[in-house]
């Protein structure tokens, strides 16, 4: 299928974006001076500052694509990270006709039927949707979040083209082969496209709301289902002030270490717990309600992680936490990629002394655990390692509750809030490995096991005794030993053929018979012709498709 003249405009944007940027380190790799700067200024002006603005000028994908950078240490430089954490997603709002639209088309019914207050002017722009305040019949207030119309159409064609330009990078690059563009942007995708559907996101405030009930100083507002559709999500309006604006006698008045404290639980509760991480939590998706509690919004955003994932980075959080280097270093080993280059005993070294000096400093804001983890993300990749995803977005949301955390209450040891925290988890997760039904469903895989174990033994010693013991490999015939033992046999062929027809042709030549061609037997001259064609044939097919093997990779147990 060709492509239309405005993907071909678009790739050539992309193109000409990535190699304005291709000496910027993004995407390329990292240097032991980047990992071990822990304190990045962003300068105003300057390279980050230009990536931003031309990333944001790019349009909506890619305003969503640097927040993802965000989160990827082991691939961006700190000064482009730390620039990425300041871009905007602020643009022009659309008009009241326009927004108008999009409700009755979603809802089905006149926009002013069931909202007859709707405030044209939006509370907040967005590059995907903005938000609108209205009132219901009944008189309560409710904030619409509509879609911009045509994003999602527009998010995937470039989606397309990044998978295009990411697979060439990967086959073609050592970095790509390194890093795996393919499987970032195939990840991406499905994050970005569960975004844009706002009954997720409904799914999504009454599963925090349900999971958060039991801190009463977290509030989410929750969603009207019969006027939530994919493009339009309606839900409870909630009003207050933004936790990075000066609170002066508000803090004297009302203390936010409650706020602070259910915050910080309720997260790791989600994390640890529920196996649900809120992408997104900076400050601008926090609010502190007049009643003094602290509201939870805009959870379009959410990462799922298994259970045994979940149980791994427990582990690694409470190891950081106590100081015990070798055994974060280990989950870390566990839970990611060894790739060709892994350097084991250089990685356990740095990361030993990384988590002894955060525990030497654990008071101090410098060493929170959130740059820890994105420190220890950056170490991973230039040791050899790559981190899975799961762990670069815990660094990044254990960073934005730090930033949160340290505007309510600069005070507060969140160190050991986290720890004490953790301890619970670690003794409820034990006490749950203990319950009846636990041990129930264990006895009878026991049981099981202590069944079949004899009568499986017998029958192997049968086998032996008779000399009749097989074992057999799956998928042989299409494994790619017998693909290339296949090529190898081919061009072995077509070698033997081309010096037959070579020596043939030589034989004739010294004949003499005709019929002749420029002075030479004519068959004798094909013969020739057609051994020369079949040689370069067979030596163009070996410059073209014969390629180095992938670097070894292993996921692999340490521990």
């Amino acid at each position: 299928m060709s492509a239309t003249p405005s993907t071909l405009t678009r790739t050539a944007q992309l193109v000409g974006f990535l190699l304005k940027y291709r000496n910027s380190g993004v995407f390329t790799g990292l240097d032991w001076d980047a990992a071990t700067d822990l304190d990045v200024e962003v300068p105003e002006e300057g390279r980050p500052a230009d990536f931003v603005r031309d990333l944001e000028a790019l349009g909506p994908t890619f305003i969503k694509i640097g927040q993802a950078l965000s989160t990827r240490p082991d691939m961006v430089p700190p000064a482009y990270l730390a620039a990425l954490e300041k871009m905007q997603d602020d643009v022009t709002a659309l008009d009241a006709a326009t927004i108008e639209a999009v409700v009755e088309a979603e809802l089905g019914v006149r926009l002013h039927s069931v909202f007859p207050g709707f405030d044209a002017k939006p509370l907040g722009c967005a590059s995907l949707a903005q938000v609108h305040r209205a009132t219901l019949r009944d008189g309560r207030e409710v904030a619409v979040k509509v879609q911009r119309p045509n994003v999602a159409q527009l998010i995937r064609g470039d989606l397309d083209t990044l998978q295009m330009l990411a697979a060439k990078a990967d086959h073609n690059t050592q970095v790509g082969r390194r890093l795996h563009f393919v499987d970032w942007v195939q990840e991406f995708r499905k994050t970005v496209m569960d975004e844009l559907d706002y009954r997720l996101e409904a799914d999504h405030l009454e599963r925090f709301g349900e999971h958060l009930a039991k801190y009463p100083m977290l509030v989410v507002p929750q969603p009207l289902r019969d006027l939530s559709s994919a493009r339009v999500l309606t839900m409870e309006l909630v009003t207050g002030s933004k936790v990075t604006e000066p609170l002066g006698l508000r803090r004297t008045e009302h203390s936010m270490r409650p706020l602070v404290v259910d915050l910080l639980r309720g997260y790791l509760d989600q994390m640890f717990v529920h196996g649900e991480m809120h992408a997104d939590p900076h400050p601008g998706n926090l609010l502190i309600t007049p009643d003094h509690r602290l509201a939870i919004f805009d959870l379009g955003m959410v990462a799922h992680i298994p259970p045994k994932m979940r149980g791994r980075l427990l582990k690694l959080v409470f190891s950081a936490v106590d100081g015990r280097g070798e055994a974060v270093a280990d989950e870390l080993i566990a839970l990611g990629v060894r790739l060709h280059d892994f350097d084991e005993g250089r990685f356990v070294r740095e990361v030993g002394q990384h988590v002894a000096r955060y525990a030497a400093h654990g008071h101090s804001q410098d060493w929170s655990e959130g740059r820890l983890f994105l420190h220890l993300s950056r170490l991973s990749a230039l040791c050899g390692l790559r981190t899975p995803p799961e762990f670069n977005l815990l660094a990044k949301t254990l960073l934005n509750l730090e930033t949160v955390c340290v505007a309510l209450d600069p005070e507060l040891s969140l160190k050991a809030t986290v720890e004490d925290h953790l301890q619970g988890l670690l003794r409820d997760r034990l006490l749950q490995t203990l319950s009846p039904a636990n041990l129930a469903s264990e006895a009878i895989e026991l049981q099981s096991l202590l069944q079949d174990a004899p009568r499986k033994v017998g029958t192997v010693l049968s086998l032996l005794a008779e000399n009749r013991l097989q074992m057999r490999i799956t998928g042989w015939q299409d494994s790619a030993i017998m693909e290339n033992l296949q090529k190898i046999a081919n061009r072995i062929a077509a070698g033997i053929v081309v010096a037959a027809l070579l020596i043939s042709s030589a034989l004739l030549l010294r004949s003499g018979v005709g019929p002749f061609l420029f002075g030479y037997p004519a068959f004798a001259l094909l013969l020739f012709v057609v051994a020369v064609g079949l040689g370069l044939a067979i030596v163009v097919s070996a410059l073209r498709n014969d390629k180095k093997p992938r670097p070894r990779e292993e996921r692999g147990m340490r521990s």
